[in-house]
């Protein structure tokens, strides 16, 4: 069945025409079925850890748009939510958590987080049964850095200045809180495999804000350590890393950390862009704000990454999630225009 699953066959390194296509947060604010979803749930929690509710938006922009792929609806911090770090979502301001201090984290351990997740497993098992045969079911999980600014500073900041100070200050704690993410994050992965997920997808959104050296502490080691033991269990299982940001430093990514498919943002040049699809399945890059431009500089947008990579394994998508001031008539010719592409 994952043979017609056109996704499955780019992530195993198969170039095809046209492209799949799915977008990052592409069951989100835009679309107005979401806000009326989101409108029964007590909070953004609750709406993640609701079957029938995380079921329905993610199964929503698959009807409007018939995707290639949906992606598990649910936040990069029910990790740190599973471990007791009191998150919670405020309404135009985004998460927030009590910072974690450096004694706090030397008591942190690698438990059994799987119970308090267990309604977002029984998302993927029903999602797995009701999406067409066709469609790419994706898993995901933040990165371990990623996680870890939010769990340090309490909230997103412009620079992940608290999180790279903690790093500096306390190495051994930093090193820890990074290693304890990892085993946690791959667990959960693991967990999404067997609840029916056909791949995942890792998001070190915060990755752009490391230095080279930094770069390899927190993005890359953590990530070879999820892969490793992700497939430890699970020989097979198809990995999409996205390291937001990062640059000249995507070159060796896929090597590095033994993801099958790199996730490229809308800043990477094309020369290094068609360099690192030469080891295979690249994703991406169109800027999200030309869905909210729309018109020709959509159009323009959009042939520009097929006529740079579209000869190649490549994934459609955006350099990051769409925003909210998205026009969904936007979307729909985005996917239009990729869907009739040829080389």
């Amino acid at each position: 069945m994952n043979r017609d699953r056109k996704l499955m066959r780019v992530l195993a390194g198969e170039t095809v025409t046209p492209p799949p296509i799915w977008l990052m947060r592409q069951a989100g604010r835009y679309l107005p079925e979401y806000r009326r979803t989101r409108a029964q749930a007590n909070g953004f929690l609750d709406l993640c850890y609701t079957p029938d509710l995380a079921v329905e938006v993610t199964l929503q922009p698959i009807r409007r748009y018939g995707f290639d792929a949906a992606i598990l609806f649910s936040d990069i911090l029910v990790i740190p939510d599973a471990i007791g770090r009191n998150v919670r979502f405020v309404e135009g301001e985004g998460p927030r958590l009590d910072p974690i201090s450096a004694e706090e984290v030397m008591k942190l351990g690698v438990t059994d987080i799987l119970p308090h997740l267990a309604p977002v497993l029984e998302t993927v098992k029903r999602l797995r049964t009701e999406l067409p045969a066709e469609t790419t079911l994706l898993g995901f999980c933040g990165a371990p850095w990623t996680i870890a600014t939010y769990m340090i500073a309490g909230r997103g900041t412009p620079d992940q200045a608290p999180a790279r100070l903690f790093a500096l200050r306390h190495p051994e704690a930093f090193a820890h809180l990074i290693e304890v993410i990892a085993d946690l994050s791959a667990a959960y992965l693991a967990a999404q495999v067997e609840a029916g997920a056909d791949a995942v997808q890792i998001f070190d959104s915060w990755a752009g804000v490391l230095g080279e050296v930094e770069f390899d502490l927190y993005s890359v080691r953590p990530m070879r350590r999820i892969v490793d033991k992700l497939r430890a269990g699970h020989p097979d299982a198809k990995v999409i890393g996205f390291a937001k940001g990062a640059g000249a430093l995507l070159e060796d990514y896929r090597a590095r950390t033994g993801v099958d498919c790199v996730g490229l943002d809308w800043t990477v040049p094309r020369a290094l862009a068609r360099r690192i699809q030469e080891g295979g399945a690249v994703q991406g890059n169109l800027d999200p704000l030309r869905v909210v431009a729309g018109g020709t500089a959509l159009d323009e947008g959009v042939d520009r990454v097929l006529g740079d990579l579209g000869d190649g394994p490549l994934i459609f998508n955006l350099g990051h999630g769409i925003t909210p001031e998205a026009d969904p008539a936007s979307v729909t010719r985005l996917v239009e225009r990729v869907r009739a592409w040829r080389r």
